[in-house]
């Protein structure tokens, strides 16, 4: 069992920075063989998929992030992070962090992650 616990989560303003972590432990977790990913959940809304970084480093991202997010991973520390930049009021969101195992890249259907964290709400104010 792999256990996800994010961090990092706030109230901000439209254009700041905000930094998510997301560190994983458990028996049978993988560093060097899980995909990681990033999804965000509005009020009333799906649960959207926002970033995604294989094993080996590759990224992946939504259009809605990209070049404001990055997406990075520290193996020996077992976590994986969401540098957010330039935050927009829509940003404002449950973030949750996921992990999956496979080869197949990129994934970023919902129901392709074995595990999810409780998630970490980032709040956009403009």
């Amino acid at each position: 069992q792999v256990q996800l616990v994010e961090s990092g989560g706030g109230l901000v303003q439209a254009g700041d920075s905000l930094r998510l972590s997301c560190a994983a432990s458990g028996r049978t977790f993988s560093t060097y063989t899980m995909a990681m990913a990033w999804f965000r959940q509005a009020p009333g809304e799906e649960r959207d998929f926002v970033a995604a970084i294989s094993s080996g480093g590759s990224t992946y991202y939504a259009d809605s992030v990209k070049g404001r997010f990055t997406i990075s991973r520290d193996n020996a520390k077992k976590t994986v992070y969401l540098q957010m930049n330039s935050l927009k009021p829509e940003g404002t969101a449950v973030y949750y962090c996921a992990a999956r195992s496979g080869s197949s890249w990129p994934r970023i259907v919902r129901g392709e992650y074995e595990c999810w964290g409780q998630g970490t709400q980032v709040t956009v104010s403009s």
